[in-house]
Parts: C-alpha cells; structure tokens; sequence
C-alpha cells in the first residue's frame, strides 16, 4: 500500500526535479546528426545515441515543436547530462541553451567546418566525462509527490476497456491524493467521450481549454474531407480485438484516468505541467510519439497498457506496460510487466490490480529495468506538424 510516507529512490537534479534514470545521451539536432550521434555512442560505453528522422527546413509551429520536443528530452531528469550534436552551429546551440536551463551539464558540437572524424572525437571527450561523473552520482530518498507518470494505452481490444486501462484509473485514484503529477492524452481516441473528459475538468476554463484542443483536431479531419477514420480509428487491430467503433475506443481509453481524478490544466504537444494533479496533454495516439511527448514534458514513469499486445519503449522514459488479454500476456510475455488478466476471470479484484501496478512502479523507480529497458527498445518518435519549406 502506498501512502504519502512512502518513498521512492531517485536522482535529485540541479533544478530540484527527481529522476529514476541516470542516462547520457547523445541528442542530434536534425537527421544528418544522426551518424555522428551514434559514432560518440559507439565509443563511450554508458553513452545513448537519440536518432530521429527530423529537423531541416521546418518552419512555425512545427519548428517550435522539435526544438521544445529536443530540448524537454535532454532536460527530462531522468537524463544526467547531454551531448548535443547538429549539422549547424546555430540550432545547435539553441538546443544547448535551453537545456542548459536546468543547470545540467551540457555541451554542443555542429558539424559544419569539422566533418564528421573530428566532431565525433571532440564530443566523445565529453561524453567519456560526462559518463565518468554521472557513475558517481547515487540515489537518494524522494518523496511520492516528487514523482511524474504519465499513460497511454496502446493496440487496445475489449480487455483494456474491461480490464488493464481501468487498473491504470485505480492506481491514478490513488497517486492523485499523493501529489503525484499526472498525465493523460491521445487527442484522437476521445472522440465521442469528449463530454466524460470535459464534465471532470476542475475549472471552466480549463473545460474551455480542453474542448479548444479537441476541437482544433475536430477540425483538421474536417479539413481534410475525412468522413471517417477508417483503417486508423479503430486500427483493425482494435477491430479484431473487438473494438468496433472509435467510440467504444474512447469509452475504453478514458478508464486511465480513474474514478475520482479531476483534470487540472491543458497542455499542449511536449508542455510542461506546473502544479501536481491530472494533466490532459493534447497528442497524437501514435505510441512512440505520445511517449516521446510524455518524456519531452518531464515525465519520469510511464504506464501502457495493451489488449493486443505492444511492444513500445522509450529511451527515456521508463515504459510499463500491462495487459488483462491472458493470450497476450502468454504469446509476448517478454514485453508484459505485469499481468492482469486475473481481474476479468474474476480472480482478483480492481482494488489488488491496481495495488500490483503499483508495486511494479515503485520497483522501475527504485532501478528495475522494465521489459522495454531490457529488450533494448528505444523508440524515440518526434511529432510533426507540417511539411518541410
């Protein structure tokens, strides 16, 4: 049983925020980094290459997007230390300055003038001193309301509705009254329980903030003529696991967010949250990039559950992933954390899966690899906006 006595083992950071990880990494600004990145990578044992496909010639709102998605992933706390390489000297370094906000030791390298040799030598240096003195560092005993989790569901069938997403919703109900920060999302898979999510906003105005958002999507499927989302909501996955309509999808999705949880504020794609509680970030239901997102807020823990099963990781975060399909949880075992299955076939009650679920986070904050960690998946999935220029 988790009160607000318990505590948990992390690493406190420069700007107060706790982590359960203590990575470094070797973030690339744009794709053509990417090689380089890894170059570093492959040299310095401890170090972690992010590639991701994006970052030449957007523009606006995309533009600011990738560099808050960037610069929230190296100031995650879970990350020690950064080692940020772009193709241009001046990307680069905003990049740097922003992560270097959170008192983090950071440094940038750009490529042009250099070439790859000598920026990978350059920065190897400083990733073999950063991963020397992030060894040193240790764990020390954090408060409950010191922690972020963040959820999504993924390739969801009638049990996540039944069973694994309405765990999430208990163990939510119970961190909430802790002074956990908490996160929900997936613009998307809301659709048609808009109103449920809508009537548990604490304020108006935060009720008033969160239809904008939905409405905002309302409109891009307007837009583009799209009567319906046909082969992408439901996925047939979901579709052959049962889920028929969108809106039974959404019915089932937002179980995550429990029974007694009231949504506190709005955010916007990788926003960071300001004051604990339940949080609704406006995101796609792609798995790899609402997580990325989750990271890029600040979020140290993450709970997935699956019908279908799923086999999604982060980097990062620290991904848990659930199910209550038994055949899932027997055909990829490898990829599931915890098993409730036992809930639908009546052999354990809301009240214990939610309790396991639990138990499993403190035990992945407390230094457990999740099944993602440890399998090596590392999804790391930039959200984008627009085309390029």
């Amino acid at each position: 049983m988790i009160t607000a006595k318990t505590t948990f083992s992390g690493y406190r950071r420069e700007n107060g925020r706790v982590g359960v990880r203590n990575h470094v990494i070797i973030l690339p600004v744009d794709d053509l980094s990417n090689a380089a990145c890894e170059g570093v990578a492959h040299n310095i044992k401890g170090a972690m290459a992010i590639p991701h496909p994006y970052g030449r010639l957007q523009f606006g709102a995309d533009l600011d997007l990738h560099f808050r998605t960037l610069i929230g992933a190296g100031s995650n706390p879970n990350v020690a230390a950064v080692v940020v390489i772009g193709i241009e000297e001046g990307w680069t370094k905003r990049v740097v300055d922003g992560i270097a906000k959170t008192g983090k030791p950071v440094t940038g390298f750009g490529i042009e003038g250099h070439g790859d040799h000598d920026t990978i030598r350059r920065a190897s240096q400083v990733a073999k001193e950063y991963v020397q003195w992030a060894s040193e560092l240790r764990r020390e005993e954090c408060a409950m309301s010191e922690l972020w989790v963040s959820t999504k569901c993924g390739e969801s069938d009638t049990t996540s509705g039944c069973g694994s997403n309405p765990t999430v919703g208990n163990a939510f109900d119970k961190l909430e009254p802790l002074g956990v920060t908490l996160c929900f999302g997936e613009t998307t898979e809301i659709t048609g329980g808009e109103q449920i999510v809508a009537d548990r906003c604490a304020t108006q105005e935060v009720r008033d903030r969160f239809m904008s958002m939905f409405n905002r999507y309302q409109e891009v499927v307007e837009r583009h003529k799209t009567d319906d989302l046909s082969e992408s909501q439901p996925t047939k996955g979901n579709i052959a696991g049962g889920l028929t309509t969108i809106e039974e999808k959404a019915l089932g999705n937002i179980q995550k967010i429990g029974k007694k949880c009231k949504v506190i504020g709005v955010l916007d794609k990788a926003e960071t949250p300001t004051a604990p509680g339940l949080w609704f970030m406006d995101s796609s239901s792609a798995a790899a990039e609402m997580v990325t997102l989750c990271a890029a807020s600040g979020f140290v823990v993450h709970f997935f559950p699956t019908g279908q099963g799923n086999v999604i990781g982060n980097p990062i975060l620290p991904v848990i992933k659930l199910t209550a399909n038994p055949r899932t949880a027997r055909t990829m075992g490898e990829h599931v954390d915890l098993d409730v299955s036992g809930l639908l076939q009546r052999e354990k009650n809301m009240d214990q899966c939610g309790d396991e679920l639990l138990e499993a986070m403190m035990r992945t904050c407390n230094g457990r690899l999740t099944c993602a960690e440890a399998l090596g998946h590392r999804e790391f999935v930039l959200t984008r906006l627009y085309e390029s220029a």
